[in-house]
């Protein structure tokens, strides 16, 4: 009987290689008689898959590449469930926990943003009990548990990294896909503006150029997005500056003994492991990122961008050195140096008064019966929207009337001129505040004190290259609350690189000096 089994078996094997060659040739003689279009799209599509299935961070990169054509998918197609975006990560999720599964490791990490992420799900939930919509409840519900699965994802998938030493592979990978998500819509912001010749006419400036709104559709969440890739960008080049100049000083003799040894140590280190920084080309990326995104966000023409990017920035300048008087000394010299461009006239008059007017959009007031005209239309439609966003909050203090309901609600609290709800009132904490009340506000609140914190507690790195890559996320969050007094920027996706970017977080937080301490031990 036994040896009638491993009879049996040993066939089995020699057959196994004629059932596969038999099998894709039956495959590709179906493909053979498809349309090249659906045939090109076949053979893509499983190769992509197969990719993802290998390495669920090559299916996030997707992912995040392809989200902000979302608003540009809905306009060329029309509105849809889903976008090429959000397929992209639903597949790339769904592969990751059914490798995970297979594997018998689910490992479902012990992040410190955990309790703060399910405290701030949990109150929007409860807000949904007394929703208009349930639908529009749980499409902005949704994109937060995305966003918490993306960070659950991205710290068990760098841990992989971690474990096998590579971590060159784990902050490299996070950090480029980031970066080139970010130039690949600075590359078309860029062409919009001058390059291109032609563009929506109200987005028409200076007389001949368009704004920039890369995929966005609308200039003013391009901006945003910008400043958030940017700043990250931006303190990952003042890291490397730090650790070359660093470098130097010690040969020179400029810092103390004990800190030469440890910077010469990492050094070694750096090189037994390959570390992709010392490469130029990864430094040549980094900084034609920064220059690229910054010159996309001056030409979005956004000021709450603008005002976003600035504030962020002097808050990485202030906690760039390690010593906050420094910081404090240098934040002042720049200020200092903005007011005299200022006061001779050395910043340009159109960005100077689009500046200055920038002030008009943070007032209060009753807009009822005010006159309206082209010059004040757009202060006083955002007025409008921040006077609804009251009045629904007044009605519903507590819970408010739904997460993501504003713009049902919105009908029943529209002033007699403003009755288009436009999806938002135009500040996310008043918005905030009308859909899920005091309780709802205070747990936002709640959660971005955590990743405040958590991200100042990761800025004890000794690694100078991954504590500039923590000083650009610290900018970023900054540049987000900034930006939300004018806007809201959970749109186009922009969700899902906040995801990665707080999943990057927990491993730069835990993964300190080189995985000494990593998440889930």
């Amino acid at each position: 009987m036994a040896l009638l089994k491993r009879t049996s078996i040993g066939q089995l094997g020699r057959w196994q290689p004629l059932w596969l060659l038999g099998t894709a040739v039956i495959l590709g003689l179906i493909i053979s008689q498809l349309p090249l279009p659906i045939a090109v799209g076949v053979v893509g599509g499983t190769a992509v898959l197969l990719l993802i299935v290998i390495q669920p961070l090559f299916g996030l990169a997707i992912a995040l590449l392809l989200g902000p054509f979302g608003a540009l998918e809905n306009v060329v197609f029309g509105p849809s469930l889903f976008d090429s975006g959000q397929i992209a990560l639903i597949v790339t999720i769904g592969v990751w926990m059914a490798r995970s599964l297979s594997r018998r490791r689910l490992n479902i990490s012990r992040t410190f943003l955990l309790l703060p992420f399910a405290a701030f799900i949990f109150v929007m939930g409860l807000t949904l009990l007394q929703a208009r919509s349930l639908t529009f409840g749980f499409r902005e519900l949704i994109k937060w548990l995305e966003m918490a699965a993306i960070m659950l994802m991205v710290v068990d998938l760098g841990n992989e990294l971690l474990e096998r030493q590579k971590h060159k592979q784990a902050w490299m990978v996070l950090l480029g896909m980031l970066l080139l998500t970010g130039l690949l819509q600075a590359g078309i912001g860029i062409w919009q503006f001058g390059l291109r010749g032609h563009g929506p006419e109200h987005f028409i400036i200076l007389g001949q150029f368009y704004r920039a709104y890369g995929t966005f559709e609308q200039p003013n969440p391009f901006g945003g997005f910008m400043h958030l890739t940017g700043l990250l960008a931006v303190g990952t080049s003042l890291g490397l500056v730090s650790m070359v100049g660093l470098r130097w000083w010690g040969k020179r003799g400029g810092v103390t003994q004990s800190f030469t040894e440890d910077t010469r140590s990492f050094t070694e280190k750096s090189r037994e492991e390959g570390y992709a920084f010392f490469a130029p080309s990864l430094v040549i990326f980094i900084f034609v990122s920064v220059a690229a995104m910054v010159l996309a966000l001056l030409l979005s023409w956004s000021r709450g961008a603008w005002l976003s990017f600035g504030v962020g920035t002097a808050v990485l300048i202030f906690f760039w050195p390690r010593n906050r008087k420094v910081g404090f000394l240098m934040v002042g010299l720049g200020i200092i140096g903005l007011l005299v461009l200022l006061q001779f006239n050395l910043i340009p008059a159109s960005v100077t008064e689009r500046l200055v007017s920038f002030t008009q959009d943070l007032r209060f007031g009753d807009v009822r019966g005010a006159d309206i005209n082209d010059a004040n239309y757009a202060v006083l439609e955002r007025l409008a929207h921040w006077q609804a966003a009251l009045d629904m909050f007044r009605h519903q203090i507590w819970l408010g009337v739904g997460f993501g309901n504003y713009e049902p609600a919105y009908a029943e609290y529209a002033l007699i001129n403003w009755p288009d709800p436009l999806g938002h009132a135009h500040n996310y904490y008043l918005n905030l505040l009308a859909e899920t009340g005091v309780l709802g506000l205070m747990a936002y609140v709640g959660f971005w004190t955590a990743v405040f914190w958590q991200t100042i507690r990761a800025l004890r790195q000794n690694n100078w290259f991954l504590r500039g890559m923590v000083l650009g996320l610290l900018a970023a969050w900054v540049a987000l609350a900034v930006h939300h007094l004018t806007d809201k920027l959970y749109v186009n996706n922009i969700y899902v690189h906040l995801g990665v970017m707080l999943g990057l977080l927990q491993l730069l937080d835990l993964e300190r000096d080189w995985g000494i301490e990593r998440v889930g031990d």
